[in-house]
């Protein structure tokens, strides 16, 4: 699906290979194809995209950014280059060692990246920089993306509860408990989370969630692990909202025959009679978007908010057994959450 030049990829796997030794790994994206016309366009303007300690595969936050970078590379012929960070003290030198190569974009993915790009987009103003799941505003070369994510949290959540509620769907206990497992207690995290809890409880106030964090985002034996103690405990939804961890908690659902939600990207394809629905953001979308921009001249610094309205952030169409009335439920309380009859917080409610 990805088309790119052949005669590019071994200069754009050379070059990362020299900028990142000892920081991270610069994979090289597979040929599948060649897609001159668009190849040619803009091989001068160079994005890097930096990732976080959960990596490509974390099926989440990373993979979807590099989707939109992908795109970007086959639809607008722009040269990129993609470094995984290892661990965190990474991320101002891979961000740096971009901006020193003079690249136009560097995109740093995720929250835990606010101090390196602000360090590194004052000592390189001329470069400009992403960053995603968290606000820089006051630098003009600098844009953020945010995404309202408490929203579609909230929908993903009546969806649990009203299932717990309701009459004859298969694989409920009847303990009226569910479950979420977060990666960092930080606010992409916590804002999903928040919204889980307010929608669940809008429908069913005696809910029993259970929450759990991990403290990391690249250990799904860790969420696996805590997963099958929160289904241990009744749990017959469990809500992951922890990048690579999550996979352990899909991992442990599918294992005890109970259901998972999945986040930032559709995961129903990791365990498909397992994951019902997931709670999504629009990542790959913000992340072209922002590249087009900048090679259009039309950079924005400052904040890109996405939510319901501009679809940035959304629930996947549910599995079938979750029944038409929940899913109609969902899409009227949507609704009246893009007319603010709805209002969810990012505070997550005492449990």
């Amino acid at each position: 699906m990805k088309k790119h030049l052949l005669s590019k990829v071994f200069v754009v796997v050379l070059s990362c290979a020299l900028i990142l030794v000892g920081c991270g790994t610069a994979p090289s994206s597979p040929a599948s194809g060649t897609s001159t016309d668009n190849a040619k366009k803009n091989p001068n303007f160079k994005v890097a995209l930096v990732t976080d300690v959960g990596g490509l595969n974390d099926k989440s936050f990373n993979f979807l950014a590099n989707k939109g970078v992908e795109k970007a590379e086959k639809e607008l012929g722009i040269t990129k280059s993609i470094v995984e960070s290892k661990q965190m003290t990474d991320y101002e030198t891979n961000l740096s060692r971009f901006a020193e190569q003079k690249y136009n974009l560097v995109i740093a993915v995720g929250f835990l990246m606010h101090d390196a790009v602000e360090k590194v987009s004052k000592t390189y103003p001329d470069t400009k920089f992403m960053i995603i799941d968290d606000s820089i505003n006051d630098r003009p070369n600098v844009a953020s993306a945010l995404f309202k994510t408490e929203q579609c949290g909230y929908l993903v959540g009546m969806m649990a509860g009203l299932m717990e509620k309701t009459q004859g769907v298969p694989n409920m206990s009847g303990k009226n408990t569910i479950g979420v497992v977060g990666g960092m207690e930080i606010p992409p995290v916590t804002d999903y989370i928040a919204g889980y809890i307010q929608g669940a409880k809008s429908v069913d106030p005696n809910i029993t969630v259970k929450l759990n964090y991990t403290g990391k985002f690249d250990d799904p034996a860790l969420g696996k692990q805590t997963a099958l103690s929160q289904i241990a405990a009744g749990a017959d939804i469990v809500f992951q909202v922890a990048g690579g961890t999550g996979t352990g908690v899909i991992d442990a659902a599918k294992e005890k025959k109970v259901f998972a939600i999945g986040v930032d990207a559709d995961q129903n394809y990791v365990a498909p009679e397992t994951v019902i629905t997931s709670a999504t953001k629009a990542m790959d979308v913000a992340t072209y978007d922002v590249i087009k921009a900048a090679l259009d001249n039309q950079f924005k610094s400052g904040n890109l908010m996405f939510d319901l309205n501009n679809n940035g952030v959304a629930f996947t169409s549910p599995l079938k057994a979750v029944p038409q009335d929940i899913v109609n439920q969902m899409n009227d309380a949507a609704k009246q959450i893009k007319e603010g009859k709805i209002k969810v917080s990012t505070q997550i409610p005492k449990l």
